[in-house]
């Protein structure tokens, strides 16, 4: 029975690359609009399917695949007599590779201006419905959202002449995943709608998307299950995407104290340090380089710095690789490594090493990579608020004391309030000359913070 592959698509980044080799291995080549035409204008034999349905596409092109030779060929069980004896009948060929890719809703609403009509003509309504109906009958069918994909079903077809049954029951999940994704982009923007016509800062519904990355060996605590998610769409220069460059696997825990001390040196434009142990910062500095920041953080708190968690935003040159490795380090986070730095760290085999790309911009656009959301898990439910990403500028002090601050004083208070936001509160930071000079968390009465942290 000759192979068949229905090739639709919006981006159409490998289309003919892949085309041209399924062409190759004797594929029959069905498809639509401006995917078609690209094929046809490269050179490939491909059948339109308003030819291959007999029905022309119609309604300026909304309806185009809803068609049972399009359905029945993708739905069709090829183990079930009956069902191949029903795609005899009625004249419908099996279609047996499906290559869709959907109208881009989230790139169109995240565009400024986008109108309701423009999200409304950029909701997709044929691709989703054949990549069910292909996700469904995985086992016969192999379905294709993602060009990422294309590589390995060619390569599993180039070797074998079919794609495997652990292939096409992933490649059915990651379809399943991407119609669940664009649903919920969906309702989340519609959701999000005023009876005025705007857009809500917290739609009537929202529907989380995470990827998962790892899982982890165990939670917070030795007896609870844990595993490592991302956002879909993760902002730029977050802990979510580091490269881990040596190491053990790390812990929920480290994830955790890595993220609070990724996003506290984050705030920073100078050259800065932060190191941390269970959440909350125990020292803090700026310096002229990476290796001023971290000695002077480290002063803070010498004896809890041991075994923390240290985070740097610039890249990290040997001479502050030689002081840090003086100390026992859980995890060490920066921009990047000098290879000298990196050789200094070899003979710590347990130290785990993450690289986390800058934000475009470079070291001072650490703005573009903020959170927008903060949300907090209860009891059958979520807190969401904005992300506190409001930073305190000097024109925003009153001073209404008698006493009037030096400049210095003003800086290290500014410093100081960047330092609190990432301290569980009762919070009260020490400061002075651009570093920590004590720090106290967590304490149910803020004199007793107080006495901490001094």
């Amino acid at each position: 029975m000759p192979m068949n592959a229905l090739l639709s698509v919006s981006d159409k980044t490998g289309v003919l690359e892949l085309a041209q080799a399924l062409h190759a291995l004797g594929f029959g080549l069905l498809s639509t609009g401006g995917t078609a035409k690209l094929l046809a204008d490269n050179g490939l034999p491909v059948t339109e399917v308003a030819d291959h349905t007999g029905f022309p596409e119609m309604l300026d092109g909304r309806v185009k695949t809803l068609h049972p030779k399009v359905h029945g060929g993708l739905l069709a069980r090829r183990d079930f007599p009956e069902h191949m004896a029903a795609l005899a009948t009625h004249d419908i060929a099996t279609i047996d590779l499906l290559v869709v890719n959907l109208y881009p809703f989230e790139a169109t609403v995240a565009k400024p201006g986008c109108t309701l009509e423009d999200a409304i003509e950029n909701i997709d309504i044929g691709g989703p419905a054949m990549v069910r109906s292909a996700a469904k009958n995985w086992k016969d069918v192999a379905v294709l959202t993602d060009a990422s994909q294309y590589a390995t079903v060619l390569a599993e077809l180039q070797a074998t002449g079919s794609v495997s049954q652990k292939t096409k029951f992933a490649l059915s999940v990651a379809a399943f995943n991407r119609i669940s994704q664009y649903d919920g982009a969906i309702s989340d923007y519609l959701s999000s709608i005023t009876d005025d016509g705007s857009h809500a800062q917290f739609p009537a519904q929202t529907n989380g998307r995470f990827v998962k990355l790892q899982d982890l060996r165990y939670g917070e605590n030795p007896h609870q299950q844990a595993a490592f998610y991302r956002d879909l769409h993760p902002a730029p220069g977050s802990l979510v995407t580091a490269k881990q460059l040596q190491g053990k696997e790390l812990s929920y825990n480290n994830i955790a104290d890595a993220d609070a001390a990724w996003e506290c040196v984050k705030s920073f434009d100078v050259p800065a340090c932060v190191i941390v142990k269970h959440a909350n910062p125990c020292g803090v500095a700026v310096g002229a380089n990476g290796l001023e920041a971290y000695s002077k953080a480290f002063q803070t708190d010498p004896t809890s710095a041991f075994g923390g968690i240290i985070a740097l935003n610039r890249i990290l040159d040997k001479d502050a690789a030689l002081q840090i490795s003086k100390q026992f380090v859980e995890v060490l986070m920066a921009p990047g490594y000098t290879a000298e730095a990196l050789e200094v760290f070899k003979s710590k085999v347990n130290v785990r090493i993450l690289e986390i790309a800058l934000p475009p911009g470079g070291a001072t656009a650490w703005d573009k990579g903020l959170n927008a959301m903060d949300i907090k898990r209860i009891g059958s439910g979520l807190l969401m608020q904005t992300a506190d990403n409001h930073e305190l500028v000097l024109a925003d002090l009153k001073v209404v004391t008698t006493l009037q601050p030096t400049p210095q004083q003003l800086e290290d208070l500014l410093f100081a309030w960047k330092v609190a936001k990432f301290v569980k509160s009762n919070a009260i930071v020490f400061c002075k000359d651009g570093m920590t000079m004590g720090v106290g968390a967590g304490q149910m009465s803020r004199l007793d913070s107080a006495r901490i942290a001094s």
